[in-house]
């Protein structure tokens, strides 16, 4: 029995993959990407189900396809100091068995592709983004645009002059 045949192979959690979408090879180091564990291609931004309880496990069985279906922010909750808005994570939805899952934003990641889920998500029906709320996960909106794009960009490029603060 090799490795590959097991549940899950130590060696074999964060390696170089071919995208299943795009047929890109995705590098999975993690000096290239700044993220510990990536299951998500830099190009389409479509991802894997992998993981089945935690980021990198790789326990689950489904393996299907996730599309990436909008943005969202990370939950964060500072006891003391000034709370700013979380990290930006791509939201994705499993096409075989609807398991929802967030994914950081890798520095690799193709802005335009980022920007480009941002607007479609922008066009998810009620019944999708009820689904979402009932797991807890709020895609950003319209009015979220130059949240978006200071956190891919920098805050320094928004700046007060601009329409999104109008």
């Amino acid at each position: 029995m090799t490795c590959r045949d097991t549940l899950i192979c130590r060696t074999d959690r964060n390696s170089d993959f071919t995208c299943r979408r795009c047929r890109a090879l995705v590098l999975a180091h993690n000096f290239l990407s700044g993220v510990q564990h990536r299951n998500h291609c830099p190009w389409c931004l479509w991802s894997r189900h992998m993981d089945l309880y935690r980021a990198g496990d790789r326990l689950s069985a489904c393996r299907g396809l996730m599309r990436p279906v909008g943005l969202a922010l990370k939950r964060v909750e500072k006891k003391y100091g000034f709370n700013k808005p979380g990290e930006l994570m791509l939201v994705h939805w499993c096409e075989d068995c609807g398991r929802l899952s967030l994914n950081r934003i890798a520095a690799d990641d193709d802005i335009q592709a980022i920007l480009a889920v941002f607007r479609t998500s922008l066009a998810l029906g009620q019944l999708e983004r009820r689904h979402l709320e009932a797991e807890g996960i709020y895609l950003l909106e319209e009015d979220d645009y130059c949240l978006v794009e200071a956190q891919l960009f920098g805050w320094q490029r928004v700046t007060l002059a601009e329409t999104c603060w109008n």
